[in-house]
């Protein structure tokens, strides 16, 4: 039977799909060292952690590492097309649970909710209720989205169809978008945006983004929201901000170190909505990753090629390695 080894856990449906094509696995630990040692006998990886690029080398039966997810930061591309390994991923499943996130997020920091969740915990309702005069709408505001793919397209369309907001986006190339939305360059978006929504893949363009000459611009209440990846924001541009009382807040999701460290100077501040890594996990977008996975899965081990083929330059070295595949 083949192996199937994931670095998570997987939602039940898809488990119960991958357990028919093989034995599954999950790792004890998603740390480095333990998927080099438990992944090493895999002919399917499932990822949902960092593969260490040792693991390719390690692997000789490993036929395709496929992403629980959209996202190939986490997979070493050239270890795997040096290994002659398939890469597919399960772009878009979860972009409406990431795009929800963005004005769940923007919501809870207008609506002051840590302050006033703490204030009434503690000090009584009275105190939580002097929040709400300084609280802000989301009528009125402009949304910055930086970057144009599955979710940022999401977040632009609930953005403008759903919530009436102006909506500039800047990204790579301009594409077809609803009405209220305008494609403009990344200062003029930094500038007049109210809510600026990362949306973008980490790449060496868009890494240290969000630096202190971006943030210079913005404006003083302005609010960030990060869901893209940690290092397109500067991390210390960001902290001085927050300290100086440079921009209004922020939400963020995904962070350069993660875990997060629990002394780490963000928890500290209330502007600061803090979440670990979820804001494409849901119940339902579990099972459409998970499904998702499972069936390019099923593809590679009935010696097809995945439908979301990332890597397509390692073909040749694959057909070598399994010359029955098609």
């Amino acid at each position: 039977m083949p192996d199937i080894f994931s670095t998570h856990n997987l939602h039940p449906d898809a488990a119960a799909m991958l357990e028919k094509l093989g034995d599954l696995r999950f790792a004890s630990s998603p740390d480095p060292d333990t998927l080099l040692k438990e992944g090493a006998a895999a002919d399917i990886l499932i990822v949902r952690a960092p593969l260490p690029p040792a693991l390719f080398e390690r692997a000789p039966k490993l036929r395709a590492a496929i992403r629980h997810g959209a996202g190939l930061d986490m997979i070493p591309m050239a270890a795997a097309n040096k290994a002659g390994v398939l890469v597919a991923n399960t772009p878009g499943v979860n972009a409406r649970s990431v795009a929800e996130y963005v004005f769940f997020a923007a919501m809870a920091l207008l609506r002051r909710f840590r302050s006033v969740d703490r204030d009434l915990r503690t000090d009584g309702w009275v105190a939580a209720r002097r929040h709400a005069d300084i609280a802000g709408d989301l009528d009125g505001r402009t949304l910055g989205v930086i970057g144009y793919g599955n979710i940022g397209s999401r977040v632009c369309e609930i953005g403008a169809l759903g919530f009436g907001l102006d909506v500039l986006v800047h990204s790579r190339t301009s594409k077809n978008a609803p009405a209220g939305v305008r494609f403009v360059g990344l200062d003029e978006l930094a500038t007049n945006a109210d809510i600026i929504a990362l949306c973008c893949p980490l790449t060496e363009e868009t890494r240290g983004l969000v630096d202190a000459r971006l943030i210079g611009l913005m404006k003083p209440d302005a609010l960030i929201i990060n869901i893209s990846r940690g290092p397109v924001i500067d991390d210390e541009a960001m902290l001085a901000a927050l300290r100086s009382d440079r921009i209004g807040g922020a939400a963020l999701d995904v962070f350069a170190q993660q875990p997060l460290s629990p002394d780490h100077p963000y928890l500290g501040f209330d502007n600061v909505i803090v979440t670990p890594h979820m804001s494409g996990i849901t119940e339902g977008s579990m099972r459409r990753m998970g499904v998702g996975a499972a069936e390019e899965a099923a593809r590679v081990l009935h010696g097809e090629l995945p439908v979301n083929f990332c890597n397509p330059e390692v073909l040749e070295t694959y057909l070598k390695r399994f010359p029955t595949a098609r």
